[in-house]
């Protein structure tokens, strides 16, 4: 046979397998790709081929995570407010073997202080409080001479409103917030230490902040977020739930813990699952889309609010602490990343900001503890082989 002939059967050789891999990828994503495509019309994309390439790649790696280590969850993966990855995998009701879908609503746990945090700066904005005002001014009956601004940043040193409520609460019910008000002053338990002076993460001083919240803006904290945050960048699966008080809604998820390596127990709600402000906000992937997008582009609070947001705080003596307003924050060699996971009741969530414009979001349901490391795995695939940015 002629040297033509044979490097003509060769080429058509590789042609028909090239051809062959791509269509059984192409059938193989389909579906997911479809999705992506729904999700993401109207929106400036990137191309069709970077987007398959990161699509089964990230796809093939939630896979594994729920086949594995049990995420059942959802992801979604931005640049520069536009959309890249979004995919839900694994189960919302182990019992009726019902599917996680672009609805289902999480527990943001701690995710949630950057809504409180908000709320706090479109008070400020209007002039109704001032970050270095002691929470006395509002609260007479408060017993700690403790700013707004120590609580945002971590540096009130309160004692643990858990504790209040896992010892002292009589009550069948869950407090809420105005009844845990009453607990700190009545009780008047000793500070963790001088205010101002170091950072210790605090869950009671989120749920101060709310409370701080309702009384300047003689709304409940639920219906001020929803109000000013949730119905304008038409978060419509995106709610304030309080154990106790509020109905759940269809799309709610339960938490899950494992029992026995393989059997799914939800979580009940607890004595602690009264209060707002430190968690009890539950949304989606894609709500938290619109909100990072919104907060981003200053259509919720303004850029100088913004930037005390996203800039760490400092102690009386001067010393930076890792966290903003509402998001920790770790300046990097490469720069500033912001970011925030939160933990409670089998719920493990996570949105993280890096300085190219990347936005991660993870939300999972059934006790993973993996979702830094599961960041950082969706990071190194965007790095590796998302090249058309």
């Amino acid at each position: 046979m002629k040297k033509g002939n044979i490097i003509k059967l060769v080429l058509i050789f590789v042609f028909l397998i090239f051809y062959g891999f791509i269509f059984r990828l192409s059938d193989g994503n389909k579906d997911l790709l479809n999705d992506v495509v729904k999700r993401t019309s109207g929106l400036p994309s990137f191309s069709e081929r970077a987007r398959m390439t990161v699509s089964g790649k990230l796809d093939s790696l939630f896979k594994r995570a729920n086949k594995r280590y049990d995420f059942n969850g959802s992801i979604l993966v931005a640049k520069d407010g536009k959309l890249i990855f979004n995919s839900e995998y694994g189960y919302a009701d182990f019992k009726k073997k019902t599917s996680i879908d672009s609805s289902s609503a999480f527990q943001l746990a701690s995710v949630s202080k950057q809504f409180t945090a908000t709320a706090v700066l479109m008070l400020y904005e209007d002039s109704l409080i001032a970050l270095d005002d002691t929470l006395t001014r509002y609260f007479p009956e408060f017993p700690y001479q403790i700013t707004i601004r120590q609580l945002l940043i971590h540096t009130s040193g309160l004692p643990k409103y858990f504790w209040l409520a896992e010892h002292e609460w009589k009550k069948e019910k869950a407090p809420i917030n105005t009844e845990m008000m009453g607990m700190i002053s009545e009780y008047d338990l000793p500070l963790f230490f001088y205010p101002g002076s170091i950072f210790d993460y605090s869950n009671t001083g989120y749920m101060v902040l709310a409370s701080l919240v309702e009384k300047v803006s003689g709304l409940s904290y639920s219906d001020f977020i929803e109000t000013n945050i949730f119905n304008p960048l038409k978060m419509t699966n995106t709610f304030v739930y309080r154990f106790g008080e509020d109905s759940t809604r269809s799309n709610q998820l339960e938490g899950y813990r494992i029992y026995r390596r393989w059997r799914h127990l939800a979580i009940p709600g607890t004595v602690n699952d009264g209060i707002v402000g430190d968690k009890n906000i539950y949304s989606t992937a894609e709500d938290l889309f619109k909100w990072i997008n919104a907060l981003n582009s200053g259509e919720l609070i303004s850029e100088e609010s913004l930037e005390m947001m996203y800039t760490n705080g400092k102690t009386r003596r001067g010393r930076t602490v890792p966290y903003g307003f509402g998001f920790r924050i770790s300046n990097k060699e490469t720069g500033k990343v912001i970011y925030h996971y939160g933990k409670w009741n089998g719920f493990s969530t996570g949105i993280k900001q890096y300085p190219d414009g990347l936005v991660i979001i993870l939300l999972e349901h059934s006790s993973y503890n993996s979702t830094s490391n599961l960041t950082k795995d969706v990071r190194s695939i965007i790095d590796a082989y998302f090249v058309d940015y």
